[in-house]
């Protein structure tokens, strides 16, 4: 990247795709901040993301979180960003540092310390007082890395700035600075969406793309620049992430329209949205297969890179005057001061969301076919659909290097329903003029299918399921996903055939079985990769690390069954129970009212720039009721790691162990999970529910079950209505023990 200083042997860069140790690779990155995750949890949270498929993560590094004073940086704890990416080396995998020194992510001043923020400088930009901050906040990070980041150390990439549209020179001088301060990595990336003007050849341009946005008014409709993401396209940028930040700060994005990848390097994200942040005037709630669907367009699209924010929520550091975004600070959002679960894949509390496994099943494909796929560019059909309220036009694309390929069909949206698309039938014309006519009749396509068919691949002409993975033995294995209501069929040398999932494989050549999972087995899938690929079915959370030793943790027994090439079955996947006596931990809390509501909160606590503003901390105090929460002896044990689920409804909760506020949440109508021993829980604690009602007239935005609950609210809506615990048990692989 314009420079021979940040070589390092076995990392190259073309203008397709990244090469590891000369193979073509597909990354998956998601974002973990390590500041606002406990230390504790690092190593359990990088094996929940290996596990995912995630083979990389990235992390933005706050200056606020750890300098709030100048002179006294901070790297105890938490914040020992040395040590996070020793854990990252140690769960094997990559590292993507995102130093700034402006980062955003939701954070008081875009991540500036107060005293940086008030200096008299021009920031961001190359004003030589500004620069002097940042070369003293690099030199104190750079000391904490330890040579961690240089070009043979473990850091794969270095991102400067973020959001930055109109000053390419500036960048280079960030990562001039950060060279004098001791760090490089042998990628520098930088986000590229809103027609960011970036220095040539310097970074590689990244791209994101949300279904939906907390950063657009209360009243508005779901915007284009988020429904054009549930579509194959060829143009990466997206001028909606931050519009509403570069407004607030009289920022124009850079002249000539939406960017498209620079031909220098291929298109790739590190901001797919893994989720949605709440704000408290707009209040998004994306399900799993929206998520899904927009991961899954980019593939299509010819993505080299899969990035999402956030992959892992996690809790702002506590500080008297916050460290989350807020009017009080200028910008256009009130977020929470201190939830930051962002309906990830995996939340604040640890626990899975239905976007885990939907991803996980992605992340699968890519890790067994993503070598081949990195040599496919992505065409689009001929009919494609005229706009974003376009709901009739099959959307689907095609990657074929010219003689073999994945077809790939997207048919889900929220908020706008789709029909059931009718009678589908695709014609594909390969580089030798093979033409393939899939499937032999025409199909319907059920709302919510997403596919990716394989063309050419192992000696079949295609099949109509899905690509998982290819199991290794003396006869690979072809693991295919049935979607609802698709006939499966696979096609060999012109013959058709049909197949019927279930959980034993068919032989279709002598060289290839196929294993063809129906649509609910495959959600239960888990794809080991350690060196060997091993397909597991459970329902439980499994995680693994590099040795690949399988642990399996559940509120009962867990259940894991692995499948033997050879013997051509599922078996039992053998465990080793914990140590201790077995508690089944699961059971509802006491709750008690002790203190009521305040009567007729108001409809609105003020409003910034046309948004409604949170209540501040004493309106909180005054009007929310407040709810004590008895719970069982057992939920302190440590060993059994208890959560707790609250069903409520009304505007903000808080939930408060001996009189201090753990986490925050702004109701959605999502159920609320948080780990008791991350909120600080312990024997003889208290533990206190907070909820502040939220009137009827309010006019915040809700996704719809939410909003028509409030409708039906008499006045203001308040509700506690039950507080389930979860012991959970950890079983690891028995060892010495084969797997049948």
């Amino acid at each position: 990247m314009s420079n021979e200083q940040d070589v390092r042997p076995g990392v190259e860069l073309t203008n397709r795709y990244l090469i590891r140790d000369g193979v073509p690779v597909v990354p998956i990155s998601g974002e973990l901040h390590y500041s606002r995750v406990p230390r504790e949890r690092w190593a359990e949270r990088l094996r929940q993301m290996r596990a995912g498929g995630v083979t990389v993560v990235a992390s933005y590094v706050f200056w606020l979180h750890h300098v709030e004073h100048r002179g006294e940086p901070r790297f105890d704890g938490n914040l020992d960003v040395g040590a996070f990416v020793d854990a990252c080396v140690e769960a094997g995998l990559d590292v993507i540092l995102r130093i700034g020194p402006w980062v955003h992510a939701e954070s008081r001043n875009g991540g500036f310390p107060d005293w940086v923020q008030e200096a008299p400088v021009r920031h961001r930009t190359d004003d030589p007082a500004y620069l002097d901050l940042v070369r003293e906040w690099f030199g104190q990070l750079a000391g904490n890395l330890g040579g961690r980041c240089s070009p043979d150390g473990p850091v794969l990439g270095i991102q400067l700035e973020n959001e930055l549209y109109d000053q390419p020179e500036h960048l280079v001088t960030l990562k001039r600075l950060a060279r004098e301060a001791g760090m490089s990595a042998p990628l520098w990336t930088a986000t590229a969406w809103g027609g960011a003007d970036l220095p040539a050849e310097e970074v590689l341009p990244l791209y994101g793309g949300y279904g939906d946005g907390f950063w657009v008014d209360s009243d508005a409709p779901w915007d284009p620049t988020f429904r054009d993401h549930y579509f194959f396209s060829h143009v990466w940028d997206d001028p909606g992430i931050g519009a509403d930040v570069r407004r607030a700060q009289n920022i124009d994005a850079a002249a000539g329209g939406p960017r498209t990848p620079s031909a220098l390097f291929p298109p790739a994200t590190c901001e797919l949205a893994g989720g949605m942040g709440t704000a408290y005037h707009r209040r998004p709630r994306p399900s799993g297969l929206d998520v899904a669907t927009v991961a899954h367009c980019k593939i299509g699209n010819g993505s080299a890179w899969q990035g999402y924010y956030m992959y892992a929520g996690g809790t702002n550091p506590p500080s008297d005057k916050g460290v989350q975004e807020s009017h009080a600070t200028g910008y256009p959002n009130d977020m929470q001061r201190l939830g930051y679960d962002f309906h990830a894949p995996l939340g604040e509390s640890g626990v899975a969301s239905d976007s885990y496994a939907e991803l996980r099943r992605q992340h699968a494909f890519l890790a067994a076919f993503g070598s081949a796929l990195a040599e496919m560019p992505s065409s689009l059909p001929d009919v494609r659909p005229n706009g974003v309220e376009d709901t009739g036009t099959l959307r689907w694309a095609l990657r074929s290097d010219g003689d073999s390929g994945f077809l790939f069909v997207s048919w889900h949206q929220p908020h706008v329903p789709l029909p059931t698309y009718r009678n589908a039938q695709f014609e594909v014309t390969l580089g030798d003029d093979t033409t393939l006519l899939l499937p032999s009749r025409p199909t319907d396509i059920s709302v919510g299918t997403l596919a990716r068919w394989p063309l050419r691949q192992y000696g079949l002409d295609y099949a109509t399921a899905s690509a998982l993975t290819v199991l290794p033995g003396d006869v690979p294995t072809l693991v295919l996903t049935a979607a609802e209501g698709i006939e499966v069929e696979i096609s060999i040398g012109g013959e058709v055939r049909t197949l019927t999932p279930g959980l034993s494989p068919v032989s279709v050549t002598p060289s290839l079985d196929v294993l063809v999972l129906d649509a609910s087995t495959a959600r239960i899938a888990w794809v080991c990769e350690d060196g060997g690929r091993r397909l597991l079915l459970s329902a439980d959370e499994l995680t693994w690390g590099p040795d690949g030793v399988v642990s399996a943790r559940s509120a009962a027994t867990p259940t894991v069954h692995v499948y033997d090439p050879a013997a051509r079955t599922f078996t039992d996947l053998p465990l080793a129970p914990p140590d201790g006596p077995f508690i089944t931990g699961i059971g509802d809390a006491g709750i008690t009212e002790i203190r009521p509501a305040g009567n007729a909160v108001p409809v609105a606590y003020g409003k910034h720039d046309g948004r409604q503003s949170a209540p501040t901390q004493d309106v909180f105090d005054e009007l929310a009721a407040v709810h004590r929460v008895d719970l069982p002896d057992w939920a302190a044990d440590a060993a059994l790691d208890a959560l707790i689920e609250i069903t409520w409804a009304g505007d903000i909760a808080e939930l408060r162990v001996d009189g201090r506020t753990a986490t925050d949440r702004f109701w959605d109508g999502a159920r609320w999970l948080v780990n008791l021993r991350d909120a600080g829980y312990h024997p003889g604690a208290e533990l206190t529910i907070h909820i502040l009602p939220l009137a009827t007239g309010s006019t915040v935005h809700l996704p719809e079950d939410a909003h028509d609950r409030l409708l039906a609210a008499d006045g203001q809506l308040h509700a506690l209505e039950s507080v389930r615990v979860i012991g959970r048990h950890s079983w690891t692989q028995a060892q010495g023990l084969s797997d049948d």
